[in-house]
């Protein structure tokens, strides 16, 4: 034995049963194989109830999408605010499924409580907690150093050169507001918006992703250069696109010639009603990001934009909320469309112009 290891090192079940959370795990077959004390708690029942009987027998599942995708052997899936039954009784929860790597067929599912929290755009204003204030401290020390030493770089090489420290410069500074504009979500008012050149956002953007991408994936590009300004926040826009560009870019890398295009037209017509206007917004300008992947899952395509509901294996489900979330902040839409015939998927963002 080890020197300093302790030979009474609590076995997997202790170690399950200590979780604050409610666990089940389950087995190839789909049956439920143990539950902690947490998700007896939670379910309303000992475990004995529910070992040895179907996953789906035991958990009814409100959405029968969800059911389906619990039904395949390799699912994954984190979601937030399902509605399920257990018996009599009704649950509103949040659930992730997991697999087990080197054991085929075997999960893990985690349970909690929904309706102990609030969503994610109904959250109310209360001070930032200690916790998030010091990480984010932590964060921006080791930025300012990688800022600082590609400006003593960018004194010492050549124009091409520096042009890639001034770019590390930029999303270093980036990346900070992004921490400022995360502690303030939902505390904060939005950005304020002013009118810039749409397609400075977009290049920025692009810059960044590409820097990042293989060079077998292809880019394509359609710009409308008559474009009027757009009232928005260029930061957060940058943000935006980064984000969908990001995911195009994952989504397509998955066939076999991969290729994102980016457009910007005139969208006249469109408009949405902002409630916090009280009226109707007119939202011509368009920008729309297209991959040629294989697409969402159709179980989660309804609940892209919701937190914690994630397609990729080890997603955390952020990204498209915080892009909904900055999207309306700046008075704009997004939606997402799948078009299964040509293969393509489109997200679009729709933006006021500036007078």
């Amino acid at each position: 034995m080890s020197e300093g290891v302790s030979a009474d090192v609590p076995g997997p079940r202790e170690q399950i049963a200590g979780l604050n959370f409610a666990l089940l795990l389950v087995g190839p077959d789909m049956t439920v194989r143990e539950v902690n004390p947490a998700g007896e708690d939670l379910l309303g029942a000992s475990a004995s109830r529910f070992v040895g009987r179907g996953l789906l027998d035991c958990l009814q599942l409100a959405e029968p999408r969800f059911r389906e995708s619990l039904e395949s052997p390799e699912a994954q899936l984190v979601a937030r605010g399902l509605d399920m039954a257990v018996g009599d009784k009704r649950l509103r929860v949040n659930l992730t499924v997991s697999t087990l790597p080197g054991n085929p067929g075997w999960r893990v599912l985690t349970l909690s409580d929904a309706s102990q929290g609030e969503r994610f755009e109904e959250q109310e204003r209360r001070p930032a907690l200690r916790g998030p204030a010091v990480l984010a401290h932590e964060i921006k020390n080791p930025l300012a150093a990688i800022r600082g030493a590609a400006q003593l770089l960018g004194r010492k090489l050549g124009e091409g050169e520096a042009k890639l420290t001034g770019l590390i410069q930029d999303e270093v500074d980036r990346i900070a507001q992004l921490i400022d504009r995360m502690q303030r979500l939902g505390r904060e008012r939005p950005d304020p918006v002013a009118a810039f050149n749409l397609h400075s956002a977009v290049h920025r953007a692009m810059q960044t992703v590409r820097l990042t991408t293989a060079p077998e994936l292809a880019w394509r590009e359609e710009f409308d250069p008559s474009l009027p300004p757009v009232l928005a926040s260029e930061g957060a826009l940058v943000q935006v696109l980064v984000n969908l560009l990001a995911n195009a870019r994952d989504a397509a890398m998955t066939s076999p010639a991969p290729q994102v295009t980016i457009r910007t037209r005139f969208a006249s017509g469109l408009a949405m009603r902002v409630m916090r206007l009280g009226r109707p917004v007119k939202l011509p300008i368009e920008v729309q990001v297209s991959d040629n992947g294989p697409g969402i899952d159709p179980a989660l395509a309804d609940h892209i934009f919701e937190p914690f509901v994630s397609s990729k294996a080890n997603g955390q489900g952020l990204g498209l909320a915080l892009v909904q979330k900055l999207v309306r902040d700046m008075d704009g839409r997004v939606s997402h469309e799948r078009d299964d015939e040509a293969g393509w998927t489109h997200f679009r963002v729709h933006l006021p112009v500036a007078r």
